[in-house]
């Protein structure tokens, strides 16, 4: 199997990186970023994308993957919904017709979010973006087309949020991982969990659509 991987150099693109790397069933790795991830491995290539809203530019690069894991992602947080939007739903849909376009069979999944808006009306605006995006990219054709929502995120094998908030919260909550696996169980994933749950559904499928922390956990142990 041959994946592409956007926005591997955040938590979760990172974390979905590193399984497929580790993975035999994996042969080949493709990792389209704005700026190099400066990894070296035997399966993986590079290219880089300076404007996500002209994938065709790279069009050829993605031609003979199977699928595409979409992890890149900003954070709502201090945006207003032009700019969200632009980047949320018109950076991902962009990609996914660019990829479609020189690969009619491939399968497209997506990372968005628990709380994901799929009337495309509730208050929230980032789960109305979201939202749309995941209903349009199901709207696409493609072989499999798996939208996952995953809540809270344990972050493995010594990966790091971009967003430093999110890092510092990280920080304080190390120490107490055991405790919350305990307690909230099929309401926590994390980064490695979520590799494995998209080679396994890239290769067995899935049978949801929309993937919660629950759905991605069983997954990933799946055979």
């Amino acid at each position: 199997m041959k994946v592409i991987i956007t926005g591997s150099t955040g938590m979760i693109g990172k974390g979905v990186l590193l399984e497929c790397l580790d993975d035999s069933r994996v042969e080949e790795v493709l990792i389209v970023n704005r700026s190099s991830l400066g990894m070296e491995h035997p399966k993986l290539k590079e290219v880089l994308l300076k404007d996500f809203s002209n994938p065709s530019s790279i069009k050829d690069a993605l031609k003979g993957y199977d699928v595409v894991y979409f992890c890149l992602g900003v954070s709502a947080g201090g945006m207003n919904e032009e700019d969200y939007t632009r980047i949320t739903y018109g950076y991902t849909v962009y990609f996914a017709k660019a990829y479609k376009e020189v690969n009619p069979d491939g399968s497209f999944f997506y990372v968005s979010g628990t709380g994901t808006d799929s009337s495309e009306k509730g208050r929230m605006m980032w789960a109305r973006v979201k939202g749309k995006t995941e209903n349009d990219l199901l709207k696409m054709g493609f072989k499999n087309a798996l939208m996952f929502r995953p809540g809270t995120i344990r972050p493995m094998r010594g990966i790091e949020s971009r967003t430093a908030l999110y890092q510092r919260i990280y920080n304080v909550m190390n120490p107490f991982w055991g405790f919350f696996e305990w307690v909230m169980q099929d309401n926590l994933t994390n980064t490695t969990l979520i590799g494995k749950a998209m080679i396994n559904a890239a290769i067995h499928g899935s049978p949801k659509v929309h993937l919660e922390n629950k759905d991605i956990n069983q997954l990933a142990s799946a055979s």
